[in-house]
């Protein structure tokens, strides 16, 4: 059994949604925008820089896309991985594979002369 269905770490792509992922999961759908941020406006999501609401990751949608709607869970889900972007990152362009492409290239290797 994994640690979601435990209701353990919720936590993907830098984002822990903890028990708002099972909530979400329970919603009826479809369902809008509006009426999610009236239920679970308040839950936090863990990223790797702190925490924010559902609702300050999703209002950035509706001011920009109107009234949004939402036919499954799995919907909302990849709409707060979309919102958050970077911000679940953590350090940004941090590697611990050693050094980066972008130093390699400055070194006088081409994006030809490189191999996977």
């Amino acid at each position: 059994m994994t640690n979601d269905q435990t209701g353990g770490d919720s936590r993907e792509q830098g984002v822990e949604f903890g028990g708002l992922m099972d909530q979400l999961r329970d919603h009826d759908y479809p369902t809008t925008l509006e009426q999610l941020l009236e239920e679970y406006g308040q839950a936090e999501l863990e990223l790797a820089d702190g925490s924010e609401t559902l609702d300050s990751v999703l209002s950035e949608q509706s001011e920009s896309s109107g009234e949004v709607r939402y036919e499954s869970a799995e919907e909302v889900h990849q709409s707060v991985l979309n919102m958050v972007g970077d911000r679940a990152v953590g350090r940004a362009d941090y590697s611990d594979r050693g050094g980066s492409l972008q130093d390699e290239v400055e070194e006088g290797e081409t994006d030809g002369d490189q191999s996977l």
